[in-house]
């Protein structure tokens, strides 16, 4: 069998791949437990990539209980090396308007509770990963670089700000992750990421943004309806923009 090329991790709205061709279906068991869903691995555009639901197929599992250990685990034992992440999130500051695709150079993490790295096991290797740079920099140039080639408006940088969930903050917590330097605020941007550096995966974002965040723009009520039409609008390029990653 050839080389998966890219794994892809599905957020909110994005449920499988548009024109994955000659889906293989497989259900892995980790050592880490059960994956969200199964890890569908195909043809995109002729490149071949893995696909991963993070809230399962019918959206059944919430942000601060996906496991997140299980599903990296299942993406590398399928032989994926590269992650790409797509995380439904909302915009705080002007850059990033609903509908907007872009690449987050840097994180902050305010969950809670959720299991955050491999070393949680007794007996487990402690393992101290270099987390600086939070997104693997050689994966944000290629998923820039693909962006160029096939027209994708993906904006360069930003901060993500990892919430909870799964409801959505207040005004008062967005001001705060405002004043904090955040552009950007979802409920899945870790323990992903950390979990990935550790397990040895590069890894990126492409935020899809599905709406203001609360107090930054004129909606008075953010709707799931209004959430699934921009992420479905801003979803449209991403076959093309996977395919070209995945060939870089």
């Amino acid at each position: 069998m050839s080389e998966i090329r890219l794994a892809v991790i599905g957020g909110t709205g994005v449920y499988k791949l548009a024109q994955l061709d000659g889906v293989e279906t497989r259900e892995v068991a980790t050592r880490f437990g059960a994956p969200s869903g199964p890890v569908r691995i195909g043809r995109l555009l002729g490149q071949k990539v893995a696909f991963l639901a993070r809230h399962g197929e019918g959206h059944s599992v919430p942000p601060h209980l996906v496991n997140y250990r299980a599903n990296l685990a299942a993406l590398k034992e399928a032989g994926a090396t590269r992650v790409l992440a797509l995380n439904t999130v909302g915009g705080i500051t002007e850059r990033f308007g609903p509908r907007v695709l872009a690449c987050p150079d840097q994180l902050i993490d305010y969950t809670w509770g959720r299991i955050s790295t491999i070393c949680e096991e007794p007996g487990s290797e402690v393992i101290h990963v270099d987390f600086g740079e939070p997104y693997t920099p050689l994966l944000r140039r290629k998923l820039l670089a693909a962006a160029r080639v096939t027209g994708a408006r993906v904006v360069d940088g930003g901060c993500y700000g990892a919430t909870q969930g799964p409801r959505l903050e207040t005004r008062a917590e967005i001001g705060r992750l405002r004043r904090d330097g955040c552009d950007l605020v979802g409920m899945t941007g870790m323990p992903e990421a950390g979990l990935a550096r550790e397990l040895g995966l590069d890894y990126a974002c492409l935020a899809i943004v599905a709406n203001w965040a609360a107090g930054c723009g004129d909606e008075e009520e953010i709707t799931l309806a209004e959430v699934l039409a921009n992420v479905d609008a801003a979803s449209a390029g991403l076959p093309e923009l996977i395919a070209e990653l995945a060939r870089g």
